[in-house]
């Protein structure tokens, strides 16, 4: 039976996750996470794609959303009161016009710092209505599409073997930044043909599969970036449409409630998938219809 085996909220667009054992689950993901996204002098969203030294950061938010902390090594420790109301500025992600309340001048400077480069910090203010894309809708806060990226161990396994075909180390999973990780199915990327996932109360529909891209060459460890991998290996047998190398997959919050490690799952399956589902992929780590 499959079950939940990790949990991980990233408060920060493009920094550190957090673990737990157990999360709320909201519309828009788990607790607070990426309520918060690091922008330029321009409101243009920082990522890892171009600021790798993000992941260095290591935030934790107060359980009612009312404090951050920050840490970094070499910077220490700085811990904020979140604003919730005052100016809006304009934000922009991925080409996606959005608005943030802006976390004043202590947090910018310790980011700036970082970074090398003017920074300041937003958050999500409460009449964001952001409507996400893929088969099923729903909300997120900063998050690059959907409210919540699943994705099994048994899918890492597989890529981890690859890996090591090519003679390049296994990964762990931090490095795909899932939010919910989930062991106990046999068949490697049995996630891209769920439908409907329930987890106790709550309840994910499935939205897209996730298109990976240079933020998996991101060591957490030192915030540098390096290749091919594991972008090389996943090309040989995890590609989608337009060429996109993809996996886990992306769900929208169908109903919240309360996630722990340990839930098991029941899945109803997703119709359509078959060997000429992915281009190129193996029919036997498909999952069966």
């Amino acid at each position: 039976m499959p079950s939940v085996t990790a949990l991980y909220c990233y408060p920060i667009k493009g920094c550190a996750g957090v673990e737990a054992t157990r999360a709320e689950l909201r519309p828009a993901g788990l607790a607070h996470d990426r309520s918060f996204a690091v922008v330029d002098e321009h409101g243009q969203c920082r990522t890892q794609r171009r600021a790798p030294r993000l992941v260095l950061v290591q935030p934790a938010v107060a359980e009612d959303g009312t404090r951050l902390r920050l840490r970094a090594q070499g910077l220490g420790e700085l811990d904020i009161e979140v604003v919730t109301e005052g100016p809006r500025r304009a934000v922009s992600m991925l080409g996606t016009p959005l608005g943030g309340i802006d976390q004043g001048n202590a947090v910018a400077g310790w980011l700036s710092e970082l970074l090398g480069s003017p920074s300041r910090l937003v958050r999500v203010p409460p009449e964001h209505d952001r409507v996400t894309d893929g088969e099923t809708s729903g909300t997120s806060g900063y998050a690059d599409s959907c409210a919540v990226h699943l994705v099994s161990m048994s899918s890492l396994r597989l890529l981890n073997q690859r890996l090591v075909e090519h003679a390049s180390a296994p990964l762990p999973m931090a490095r795909f930044r899932p939010n919910v990780v989930v062991d106990g199915w046999a068949c490697p990327h049995a996630e891209d043909g769920a439908w409907r996932i329930a987890i106790g109360v709550a309840e994910l529909g499935f939205a897209k599969l996730a298109a990976r891209c240079a933020v998996t060459m991101v060591d957490p460890a030192s915030g540098t970036k390096a290749g091919p991998e594991p972008l090389r290996s996943l090309a040989e047998y995890r590609r989608a449409g337009e060429g996109k190398v993809v996996f886990g997959a992306k769900f929208a919050v169908l109903r919240g409630g309360w996630l722990a490690v340990g839930d098991e799952l029941t899945v109803s399956p997703r119709g359509g998938v078959s060997g000429g589902h992915l281009a190129g992929l193996d029919p036997s780590v498909l999952p069966p219809r």
